[in-house]
């Protein structure tokens, strides 16, 4: 079966969102894409207390320093599309008031016709969670176990209750309620993301970094999925970040998804085998302009179902 494919929407500052959402997520669509999505990037601390992923010394990219909300840009895009569906990878759920996040994204769902994904993943920031206020990092895991339990109730029959640390809900009406039940997938790669993922999740989000240690996370996923008897199916939705250029990198030392869009469909071909079920491919954060984001969209998108993707 042919891979699905997902686009990035351009939330960064070179481009100019209230025109260039719509434009692209349009294109996007006609192009043959099945999904957009959207990731969030709260603040670009400066200087910087922590580095990139919380590895140290490592640099934040210069791109993160302007990212729109992505529920805003979410919006813009369902209003001008008809088919594709539209998700996240990865809200970082902590950072979220998990009451207002539910409506949210059931209103969301209801006006776009039941095209919502939810992918939700604890994020890494310390900086993001000290601006938001929610409940300090080293709660993050009992942040998400109980915002997705306020998902499903919201998402659910009236009237609503929940009773939780963060959000408590006596007896009410909630809507508008999402058109159909709304898919929750998560980023998860220890141990105990993963169980969460298997034990609560419809769908798992991982990132590329080679084919090789994507096979094997998701033989990972597998074998966890059975020693704890999940028999229903999960949804799989591939992150690549691609770096694209004009001309394609010489020497070993090339980084996966990176360089031309020959290069960037190799890598897709080798990641697709793994058998996956969606690749979402962020081209966004290198191109000058929309019209090159969607030239470039384009491209990706014809070489890759040429060879098969």
């Amino acid at each position: 079966m042919t891979t699905r494919l997902g686009f990035g929407l351009p939330q960064m500052r070179q481009y100019s969102l209230g025109t260039d959402v719509p434009d692209v997520a349009r294109a996007a669509e006609q192009i043959g894409y099945d999904s957009l999505w959207v990731f969030e990037r709260a603040l670009f601390p400066e200087p910087a207390t922590q580095g990139l992923y919380n590895v140290p010394g490592l640099p934040w990219p210069d791109e993160y320093r302007s990212v729109a909300e992505p529920l805003v840009t979410l919006i813009l895009a369902a209003a001008v599309t008809e088919r594709v569906r539209l998700g996240s990878s990865v809200l970082v759920a902590p950072l979220h008031n998990p009451f207002q996040l539910a409506r949210s994204l059931a209103t969301l769902d209801a006006a776009s016709g039941g095209r919502v994904l939810a992918g939700f993943g604890t994020g890494w920031s310390l900086d993001e969670y000290a601006a938001a206020g929610i409940r300090p990092f080293e709660q993050r895991g009992k942040v998400l176990d109980e915002l997705i339990d306020v998902c499903r109730a919201v998402w659910g029959p009236d009237p609503v209750h929940y009773d939780g640390q963060l959000t408590k809900i006596a007896s009410a009406v909630v809507g508008p309620k999402p058109a159909r039940p709304i898919p929750i997938l998560l980023a998860a790669s220890n141990r105990k993301a993963l169980t969460r993922l298997v034990d609560r999740a419809d769908g798992w989000l991982p990132v590329g970094l080679g084919a090789e240690q994507l096979a094997a996370q998701w033989r990972a996923v597998q074998d966890l999925a059975a020693e704890r008897g999940r028999t229903e199916p999960l949804q799989t939705v591939l992150r690549v970040n691609a770096t694209y250029t004009p001309k394609a990198y010489d020497g070993s030392d090339r980084r996966p998804f990176q360089g031309s869009a020959d290069q960037i469909v190799e890598d897709l071909v080798a990641h697709a085998a793994v058998g996956l079920e969606e690749i979402l491919i962020d081209l966004a954060a290198t191109p000058r302009d929309a019209q090159e984001l969607k030239d470039v969209g384009a491209e990706v998108y014809e070489k890759a179902r040429a060879a098969g993707v």
